[in-house]
């Protein structure tokens, strides 16, 4: 396109354009007008995203207020340690070091704009506090190898509301975002970028569904009720898809209109796990999971970038959450592959066993538990331990998503789990746990038990396992530079004027994932763009 703006038919101007409000978007967007700029957001729905839906936990760390009054002196360095097994080499040391020395004071500011925290430490293992807790281990902190370079520390800060508490991050960002008088077109959804004679991104096309007609209430309506029925559409598919076609339907014919940006575009539109035929092209072994997030997050924004010339990886990655616990007592349990090997400290955060699971052992996952363990799971799902979801899981694995035996042989024989292998496995992990209880894999050896007493049981726990749904987030996307957020061509070069953040762009979590670490990071990218943008 041409490089003379006056060629090229404008309706408006700003500094910046933010394609997606979210939590990036909504990051990005406050950091940009606190800089000075002129700030426009284009939302396809009604802003929120993944982090309105989801549990509000940010993994902030390095000596936050919280984890002083909970008793715990944590540094960016320690932090960094930690990280550092989980980040691996995804990004650069430099970019991982910024994240930890800003994450203090990340969750300051987020607090300046109305985010509640508490340091109400929660007291046993869970993959997601009561409601009496708000500080909390999202990760895998006391586990070796992790703890092995950095002393253990929680670092999952839930924003202080009851239930989900996603609302409550999001909604006072949105709240500001509206004081600071940032022009908000919902309902809009980018169809373009516009690009000059020198490839640099200076604005964008996009179609708007007429304001007060049918079609714009239809579209609010079934955004609010594919909001209501976003957990059942976790667990059934073809529900979902049903949503994403009839929005398309209603998107046709919209109202083109486009917009100049002076400074930058910022993609912060989310990750695909909501496109099947992205996950069937890149991540197919995922296939069977079931998606996590909103319809937003279909990969429009990366292919947006992908199309400019942008350079995307990571795409494969994809976290499946295969939380075994709720009941805290499952982790005293065995789990195993269809070999009869055992696959891993049970004690690991549920991100990292379905990656094990997946990867590692054929999708195959089958965890052991004897009679006591199971009378003992009845108490951990208690309301004082477990929030409703987790309770009902947890009751569809101790009473349906099973198989029992009296024996191990006949257990084995129900499951298809080679017997001589389960029983060698089942042999050697009783004796230790009868002895030194000292765990090769790492166990903390309170939750080290013998699983001795029949009737035994084997909880499916595979990808697809059927009622016991495993939510999956996906990971990769735009590559990016880790000073400024610019997206960056094949060859290592930046495209001037866009910039990607949040799961729309490579970034701390796209190896791998644990509780808080998205929202962290879509706090941490989003600023970043914002903060780049402003200043050109």
């Amino acid at each position: 396109m041409s490089n003379n703006k006056q060629n090229n038919h404008w309706d408006s101007e700003v500094d910046v354009i933010v394609v997606g409000l979210g939590g990036a978007g909504a990051c990005a967007a406050l950091e940009a007008a606190e800089n000075g700029a002129n700030v426009m957001i284009v939302e396809r729905f009604n802003g929120g995203g993944a982090t309105n839906a989801s549990g509000g936990v940010v993994y902030s760390g390095g000596g936050t207020k919280y984890q002083k009054q909970a008793g715990f002196d944590d540094t960016p360095e320690n932090m960094f340690n930690y990280l550092k097994h989980e980040v691996k080499d995804v990004v650069e040391d430099s970019t991982l070091k910024a994240f930890c020395d800003q994450s203090a004071d990340n969750l300051t500011w987020l607090e300046r704009h109305g985010v509640p925290f508490e340091a109400s430490l929660c007291p046993f293992k869970t993959s997601f506090p009561s409601d009496k807790y708000y500080l909390y281990y999202s990760g895998n902190e006391s586990y070796a190898p992790f703890n092995e370079d950095s002393t253990p520390a929680p670092r999952g800060h839930r924003s202080r509301a009851k239930g989900i508490s996603g609302k409550a991050l999001f909604g006072p960002l949105k709240e500001a975002i509206v004081k600071k008088g940032i022009n908000i077109r919902t309902q809009s959804k980018v169809t373009k970028l516009i690009t000059d004679n020198d490839g640099n991104v200076i604005g964008v096309e996009c179609s708007e569904i007429k304001k007060g007609s049918f079609k714009s209430k239809l579209y609010r309506f079934m955004t609010s009720a594919s909001y209501t029925l976003r957990y059942i559409m976790f667990s059934y598919p073809p529900l979902a898809k049903y949503f994403a076609n009839a929005f398309k339907s209603i998107e046709k014919n919209g109202q083109t209109y486009r917009v100049h940006a002076k400074k930058g575009v910022i993609l912060s539109a989310g990750g695909f796990v909501f496109n099947r035929q992205m996950i069937s092209q890149y991540a197919p072994t995922y296939r069977k999971g079931v998606g996590l997030g909103t319809f937003g997050d279909d990969g429009s924004g990366i292919k947006l970038g992908e199309e400019t010339g942008g350079a995307i990886s990571g795409m494969d990655r994809v976290s499946a959450w295969r939380f075994i616990n709720p009941p805290e007592a499952f982790v005293k349990g065995v789990l195993v592959d269809l070999k009869g090997e055992r696959i891993c400290n049970e004690m690991l955060y549920g991100a990292q066993v379905g990656e094990l699971i997946v990867d590692n052992h054929r999708d195959e996952g089958l965890l052991v538990i004897d009679s006591k363990i199971w009378k003992q799971s009845h108490r951990d799902i208690l309301p004082d331990k477990a929030k409703m979801f987790q309770a009902m899981c947890g009751l569809l694995n101790l009473y349906i998503n099973r198989k029992k035996g009296n024996s191990f042989k006949e257990l084995a024989a129900k499951c298809g789990i080679d017997e001589a292998g389960f029983t060698a496995t089942m042999e050697a992990y009783n004796q230790m746990a009868q002895n030194t209880k000292k765990d090769p894999m790492g166990k903390l050896e309170g939750f080290v038990q013998p699983v001795l007493t029949p009737p035994f049981y084997a909880i499916d726990c595979s990808l697809g396992a059927k009622g016991f749904t495993c939510p999956n987030i996906t990971l990769g996307g735009l590559v990016v530079d880790g000073e400024t957020g610019e997206v960056k061509k094949e060859d290592g070069a930046v495209i001037n004027g866009l910039y990607a953040a949040g799961r729309c762009a490579v970034g701390i979590t796209s190896r791998g994932y644990v509780s808080g670490l998205s929202i962290a990071d879509a706090i941490f990218s989003g600023r970043r763009a914002g903060r780049h943008a402003s200043e050109q």
